[in-house]
Parts: C-alpha cells; structure tokens; sequence
C-alpha cells in the first residue's frame, strides 16, 4: 500500500533496508560526527512517539510545537509527531500555541510561560545526552525517553487531517506528502543520493523548506541526509567529499562552481 501520510511514508523508507545510512549530523558548538541508519533513526522515532502517547498523553490532532532548530533530535520528533497523528506546530520568534511544546535550552523558559500541558526540554546534544539542569516543570527527553519502547505501532491518520502548521499556514498530510513528492522530482533525488544540508550554526527547522518538503524529499526518494554546518571552505569541501554528498541544500554560492554538487535550495 503506497504511503497516505509523512508518517506512513517514513514506514514506506525505512523498509526498503534499514541498516542503511539515513541520517549523518555534524554538531555545529563540537563538531562531532554522528551517523544513524534508519534502523537507528527510527528507534528514536519509536521512543518519542511511545512518550508522546503514554508518558505525555496526546490523543491524535492535538498539537506539537516544535521550538527547535535544526537537528537529529528535531527530525525525530517531526516524524514521531506524523507517525501519533499529532500535528507539527513550527515555531517562529516566539512559541506559538500548544498542546505540547518541545524546546531547547534557549526557549525553555519561554515555552514554560506558553500555557502549553506540557513542555519538554532538549538537549541538542550531538549523542543524546541529558539536559541535566532542566527545571522541574519540565520534561528532559533524552533522560526519559530511552525508557519508552523500541516499536511503536503508528495510529492510522487521516491524510486530511492537519499536520503541520507554520504561522497562519495549515497543511494536511496528504499536502505534506505530495510537496515531498516534487521536491524529489525537482531535485532527481534517488536512492543513491546523500544530501547535504549546510546551514550557519543552529538554524530553524525551516531550513528544510517552510513546509518540511525538502525532507519529505529525502524521505521520497530513500536518500540519505548529512546536515553540515558551514565551516571555511577547505573544511567544507573535505567533508562533502568524504560524505559522497551529490546534493545539496542552503549551499554557498562559490561552492557549486567548484564542484559537480546539485543544488536543491
């Protein structure tokens, strides 16, 4: 059965071989490496999503608001809220609405004063470690989750239904599902690609396009994803080279004429 939903599709990519590279992230403060496949990935996935039933309670269409920026830890939680039926709730300037806010250090406080139910804190820490000093009133969801379950079965989701919001803007599943489809046309991606996503530092989710399609694109076409933070560009090009990356996204202009990369920006 094709897949109806991001959620459904991420169970669509990770079956095609599981002990392959999905997910390579360079920390942008260490700069250590990190590499999960996605038998890996979706273990954390699996985790998220049993904390978000059973240790936060959502019910399917309540909403997430992910206060973070770009990261491994940020995508699971993405793909864990689409494989619940919650809904994505992208955060601008300031921490919108929710049901359930996840945030990292620099927004805890702000996300406490949301009025959301609950409020998770998270770390960013390139191999998953505690906060350590999270407030009481919060949740630290790499000291918890690792408690929850490897396998989650995910609930059966209404295409239709909301399941991600970026300000005034609402997008279905089904939405989600078809501009990750032509992200993937538009870029040629396949199964052989390793796309790279380079940004300055910590950036917004919405690196990714403001509607997640460039990693619903990477998902499309089973690809892989290395995020890279811009370094000088001897450092740059040496780890594009050793990633095998043949794509890339949020790339500097000078890069591309010194290379055969395909830009998806």
């Amino acid at each position: 059965m094709s897949a109806r939903t991001p959620g459904e599709l991420w169970l669509a990519a990770r079956s095609v071989d599981a002990a392959r590279p999905f997910l390579t992230s360079y920390d942008p403060d260490s700069d250590v490496r990190v590499e999960m496949s996605f038998a890996t990935f979706d273990n954390w996935v699996a985790k998220t999503a049993n904390m978000l039933v059973d240790g936060l309670g959502v019910l399917p269409g309540e909403r997430v608001a992910l206060a973070l920026p770009l990261h491994w830890q940020s995508l699971a939680w993405a793909v864990a809220c689409w494989s619940t039926g919650t809904t994505v709730v992208l955060a601008g300037e300031e921490v919108p609405e929710a049901d359930v806010v996840v945030a990292d250090a620099a927004r805890l406080e702000e996300a406490l004063d949301s009025g959301a139910r609950e409020v998770v804190g998270a770390s960013l820490h390139p191999l998953g470690l505690p906060m350590g000093d999270c407030p009481p009133a919060a949740t630290d969801y790499t000291a918890e989750v690792r408690g929850y379950g490897d396998r989650f079965s995910p609930v059966r989701v209404d295409p239709h239904a909301a399941a991600l919001v970026n300000g005034e803007t609402v997008r279905t599943g089904a939405e989600l599902l078809e501009r990750g489809r032509q992200a993937a046309h538009r870029g040629g991606l396949t199964a052989e690609d390793r796309v790279a996503i380079i940004t300055s530092g910590f950036a917004p989710l919405a690196a990714l396009g403001d509607d997640l399609s460039q990693f619903l694109g990477v998902l499309s076409a089973v690809s892989a994803i290395v995020l890279i933070p811009s370094r000088d560009s001897t450092t740059l090009q040496s780890r594009l080279g050793m990633e095998h990356v043949t794509a890339v996204i949020g790339d500097p202009p000078t890069l591309l004429s010194q290379t055969d990369l395909r830009s998806l920006s």
